[in-house]
């Protein structure tokens, strides 16, 4: 598990911020609302994933304004829309006293753990480190959840691992993997989860390969 708290019977707690990016004039990047939260939303899920947990409740802290309220909420609704699950409820709270300069929200989710899976895995890595820009200019270069919901279905995928600023180097060393990828940046920030260190089945590594396709290399 990673940046995620346990509770008493079984629930976890994930969440993820972001500020300076969004659809106001002071931001340090200028992004759509709707982006902002999907990406938030993007890492909170991971993490839910790789603690062996369901979300079932959204909470989202608007710090932007009440105009940008329905754009996060739709950001949100978007991620699940697109690996096909039905969107837990969503509600939180929006700053509507003080007027800020610059964007800046949080989502958090409160999940559910299920049975945990201790089969034997060998480590692989899923999409390209991508920050700023990035994240949109090659969208096709970055992990893709749909398909990790699919080969946790399938059985393929075992355990996830989210890749954020510390770079696959970083993940890698917190799992006691060397991680050394020729012509992969692992010392690179994956942002908003760019990268995700996936634990694949040992059985099923050919049919993983064919189902994740590019972006897709064993650790060694």
């Amino acid at each position: 598990m990673r940046n995620a708290i346990s509770l008493p019977n079984g629930f976890v707690l994930t969440t993820d911020n972001s500020a300076g990016i969004g659809e106001k004039m002071e931001d340090v990047v200028s992004t759509p609302d709707e982006i902002v939260s999907y990406f938030a939303a993007r890492v909170a899920l991971l993490e839910q994933w790789a603690a062996s947990s369901t979300p079932l409740s959204i909470v989202v802290h608007n710090f932007s304004g009440d105009q940008s309220w329905a754009k996060y909420v739709a950001g949100i609704k978007k991620l699940f829309n697109e690996i096909g699950i039905e969107c837990p409820e969503i509600t939180g709270s929006s700053e509507t006293n003080m007027e800020t300069l610059q964007s800046a929200i949080a989502v958090t989710m409160l999940g559910e753990r299920v049975e945990e899976n201790n089969k034997e895995v060998r480590w692989y890595v899923y999409g390209k480190p991508s920050v700023g820009e990035e994240v949109i200019r090659d969208s096709d270069k970055i992990a893709n959840l749909k398909k990790i919901r699919e080969a946790l279905n399938r059985g393929l995928v075992h355990q996830v691992w989210p890749v954020g600023s510390t770079g696959i180097k970083g993940e890698c060393e917190r799992l006691g993997l060397d991680g050394n990828l020729v012509d992969w940046d692992i010392e690179k920030s994956a942002g908003p989860a760019t990268t995700v260190l996936l634990g694949i089945d040992i059985l099923k590594e050919k049919e993983a390969k064919l189902h994740f396709g590019n972006y897709f290399e064993a650790i060694s």
